[in-house]
């Protein structure tokens, strides 16, 4: 809490009054607080204009809204009783009854009984966050880093290694002020440990990351459902980084939420050109990367990585869809808000653009998911089947649910091993000599997730394959309900 003590002193004994021009009450007060600076002592403060009321002869400056922010002033007009250089009462707005009894005497004659106050200057975010660090009273832990006088923002965080290879917004403590008020949860609670250094990650720490990556503060509590879902052990993100493979988190979100902060789930939805798909994905991307030490070259060992690594984060178009939302399938109710994690990467397309009914239009795509890593490695991976509306309108016209389209692509993809043996058609690749004679399936139990995105025009669908470790041999889906 602020301290008040030596605006108090400095009355001593008497009354404070905190205005502003920019509120009519505060007007309608002017000539109550002239009549009492005649017959008493009064202070009068003024938030925003230092000859505001001009009734009054002497006017304190508070456009630094210093004493305003030591009394915690919410609303003005406020009117407080001072006695030994202690607050002994207080009223806010105009209330007759009210300031008489503060003042000690019968004010307001001839003036309306009440009207209501308007907020202080000094609880407005941007002011109240430049008073905060004024005072030193932020709450923030996290190392200040002071830069050069010359040196600049952005070049610094590239020479300091916290960019992904791209700019970022640098974390002033204002900013990361007003990412925090993008959550109720306490700057200091641990989220979770990071892999690959194990580093503890407090909501402060994501607010600073989230900051970097260009996230607006309504973003953050996806943000935060994302790395709790990232940080789970089932997930396995020491196994996602330490692959040689392409994969990184890919995340998938749910409910009202998406729409109230303007993600897409339609046209180029896994692209460009949408600042919450892009930096909310990248948001946990950085925290993994600056506050763990996932960086590529040491624990990440991808190959040859993918562009996704940078963020690959897009909403599910459930408005208009025939299907329930891929939350449901972990057991959430339709219009719960959650994020989806997948160690997946890159995008294959499921190019049909000549079926019209669902058994043509389930073969073709059971044809792409069978060639997903490899035509012959089966089970190989987890996959996001991405169905865009026109596919999905033709399944619709059949009746076919989600559920049947899951259950005919799964027959489909099931059938004998004896030409994805090693060696056969020539390819060296495949299963081992013991599977000849048996039965094999491109998916586990599970291991594939319907989602339904993109744009209204185009029968372009598309897979997004995981990693070669997927289920229990490394890495499972993880979903986590997006809180406050």
């Amino acid at each position: 809490m602020p301290n008040p003590t030596n605006v108090l002193a400095a009355t001593g004994n008497g009354l404070i009054a905190i205005v502003k021009r920019d509120c009519p009450t505060c007007e309608l007060a002017g000539p109550v607080l002239a009549t009492l600076q005649q017959t008493g002592q009064v202070d009068v403060y003024s938030q925003d204009d230092p000859t505001f009321p001009e009734q009054v002869s002497k006017v304190i400056d508070d456009r630094e809204l210093a004493a305003s922010y030591n009394l915690d002033v919410e609303i003005v007009p406020t009117l407080i009783r001072v006695q030994n250089g202690k607050e002994t009462d207080r009223t806010y707005g105009w209330d007759i009854a009210e300031w008489s009894r503060v003042a000690g005497e019968s004010v307001g004659e001839g003036l309306p009984p009440i009207r209501p106050g308007c907020g202080a200057a000094n609880v407005e975010p941007a002011a109240l966050r430049m008073l905060k660090i004024r005072h030193g009273e932020t709450g923030l832990k996290a190392r200040s880093v002071a830069l050069g006088g010359k040196e600049d923002d952005i070049e610094a965080a590239f020479a300091r290694d916290w960019s992904d290879g791209l700019p970022v917004v640098p974390p002033t403590e204002s900013r990361v002020l007003a990412m925090l008020e993008g959550t109720s949860r306490d700057s200091q609670e641990v989220l979770g440990i990071v892999p690959p250094n194990l580093d503890p990650c407090t909501v402060e720490k994501a607010a600073i990351n989230a900051v970097m990556a260009g996230c607006k503060p309504e973003y953050f509590p996806v943000v935060l459902a994302a790395l709790d879902a990232t940080l789970d052990p089932a997930f396995n993100m020491h196994g996602v980084l330490a692959t040689t493979m392409y994969v990184g988190p890919v995340f998938v979100v749910n409910g009202p939420i998406a729409q109230r902060i303007g993600m897409n789930g339609k046209h180029n939805a896994l692209g460009q050109g949408n600042r919450a798909n892009l930096t909310i994905g990248r948001a946990v991307q950085l925290i993994i990367r600056n506050v763990g030490g996932g960086k590529p070259g040491s624990i990440d060992r991808a190959a040859l990585g993918n562009p996704g690594k940078l963020s690959y984060c897009f909403a599910e178009d459930e408005a208009g869809s025939f299907w329930r939302p891929l939350s449901t399938d972990f057991g959430f109710n339709e219009g719960d808000n959650t994020v989806t994690v997948f160690a997946g990467y890159g995008l294959q397309g499921v190019v049909d653009q000549k079926s019209r009914d669902p058994e043509s239009l389930a073969r073709s795509i059971a044809e792409c998911l069978k060639a997903m890593n490899h035509p012959k490695l089966w089970p190989a991976a987890d996959a996001i089947l991405v169905v865009c509306p026109e596919h999905e309108r033709t399944f619709k016209a059949a009746g076919w649910s989600k559920t049947d389209l899951m259950k005919r692509l799964m027959d489909l993809m099931t059938g004998p091993a004896d030409a994805l043996i090693q060696g056969e058609g020539g390819i060296t690749e495949g299963l081992p000599e013991s599977r000849r004679g048996t039965s094999a399936s491109k998916f586990r139990e599970g291991g594939l997730l319907i989602v339904r995105a993109g744009g209204g025009a185009g029968m372009f669908s598309g897979i997004i394959t995981g990693w070669s470790a997927s289920g229990d041999r490394g890495s499972l889906p993880v979903i986590k309900a997006i809180g406050n």
